[in-house]
């Protein structure tokens, strides 16, 4: 690299980068995209929309990020890498697209992380707040990037974000937000469970309004001056839970548990964090509750795809993670239930599956992690392709029986994504006879 370095570098180009160069190119600073990939996605509609922003590819250079003002740094780069390291050692400011979003915002935020249940609350909380009548931005770690619902005229923002983002984000002018559920997961990018766990954490300072889980102690703000809750339990105060056949809050009965269009323990618990995070920015709860019945949930998020014989086959693909498919698992009858699982695990113990595998009426594994899955139960039946996968369930179930597709793995290791795992168990299901 034999140019100067820009005022600003965006490291990572993709959507998130992208999004980033228009955000900033009106402003009279210089910008530069730096990707480590030979050929990054979205590299012709750069050259095509901004032909001034120049992009440089292959290894990062420490010595020149250490000579510029700033970097956004993407979401998928660690900042641990060596040449990002030493460009913060030489104290350069280090943000990402969340940040720059934070410090623009035109309206209030409801921001939602979590290990498992961000993308159905975010959609949900989306979907309640245009059932108000509200213009409503939604966005972030899922759909359209953060930078690009601004200046549209929207009235809320509803905003998924990950413990990556969160990295790189201070200032985020949050109504409300919440920790939705915290367990192992990307182990393979920090050094700890700890370490994952307080990134997320890092949400609440930036909220007005922290909403937790009670059922898990690893979503407790250390402190703050105004929080709320959610849980499988009864509820005091303007808090939100459960009672016999009810969702709750406080002594307000809200809505009949079989009355949802979700299915699982698991989604009663993401309704009452959307409903108590509506309610907090300001929507009404009779129109909420109105609008639940409408809602029908995300693709590959314990989606039925199909019934055969009686036997009903759930995609939960997204289930990228242990505590994910926990989730599935805990809101089903587990006896009759035929488990599909494996993928890269990312680092994960996975004996901690253990318990809940052994209730299941039958185990089949596959990828990468498959076998060490198949060994926390006997008679568990290794295969080598989401179809054969399908069949020998198939052949095994009985009517009443659920045939479910959670993982708890990632798809990279025999997967473009997990949309297009969940899609090829979606098209073995419905190609059953």
């Amino acid at each position: 690299m034999t140019t100067p370095a820009p005022h600003t570098w965006i490291l990572g180009l993709g959507i998130t980068g992208l999004s980033v160069v228009r955000h900033l190119a009106a402003e009279s600073e210089s910008l530069a995209v730096w990707d480590s990939r030979a050929n990054p996605p979205g590299a012709d509609t750069l050259a095509r929309d901004f032909a001034h922003v120049a992009l440089q590819t292959g290894p990062f250079d420490g010595d020149v990020l250490a000579q510029a003002k700033r970097l956004v740094v993407s979401p998928g780069i660690d900042l641990r890498t060596p040449a990002l390291a030493q460009a913060i050692a030489a104290g350069v400011e280090v943000v990402g697209d969340i940040e720059l979003f934070a410090r623009a915002a035109d309206a209030p935020v409801v921001a939602i992380t979590g290990s498992n249940g961000k993308s159905t609350v975010t959609t949900l909380v989306g979907h309640l707040a245009q059932a108000c009548g509200v213009s409503v931005g939604v966005g972030g770690n899922i759909g359209t990037p953060a930078l690009d619902l601004l200046g549209q005229g929207h009235q809320l923002y509803v905003l998924e974000l990950s413990s990556f983002q969160l990295e790189t984000t201070r200032s985020l002018p949050a109504q409300v937000g919440t920790v939705l559920n915290v367990s192992p997961d990307h182990l393979d990018r920090y050094d700890s469970y700890e370490a994952y766990r307080d990134a997320k954490l890092a949400l609440y300072p930036q909220c007005r309004i922290a909403l937790f889980n009670r059922a898990d102690h690893n979503t407790l703000p250390s402190s703050h001056p105004r929080t709320l809750s959610f849980g499988p339990d009864a509820p005091d105060g303007d808090n939100f839970g459960v009672v016999g056949d009810w969702l709750m809050q406080g002594q307000t009965r809200l809505k009949r548990r079989d009355q949802l269009t979700l299915v699982g323990a698991h989604n009663e618990q993401n309704v009452l964090a959307a409903l108590a995070l509506g309610q907090a920015a300001g929507l009404e709860m009779d129109a909420m509750l109105s609008a639940l019945d409408s809602y029908r949930g995300l693709p590959h998020r314990c989606e039925l795809v199909a019934e055969r014989a009686g036997v009903r086959y759930v995609n939960d693909s997204k289930a990228t993670n242990l505590g994910a498919t926990q989730a599935a698992l805990d809101g089903l009858e587990l006896g009759r239930v035929w488990l599909i699982a494996g993928g890269d695990a990312k680092g994960q113990d996975l004996s901690v599956l253990a318990p809940a595998l052994n209730q299941l009426a039958g185990l089949i594994t596959l990828g990468q992690d498959g076998p060490a899955i198949a060994a926390l139960r006997s008679d568990a039946t290794e295969v080598v392709s989401i179809e054969s996968a399908v069949a020998v369930a198939a052949d095994q179930a009985r009517a009443g029986d659920i045939v479910l597709l959670s993982p708890a793995c990632s798809s990279l290791d025999m997967f473009a994504s997990f949309e297009q795992r969940g899609e090829c168990f979606a098209a073995a299901a419905r190609g059953l006879r």
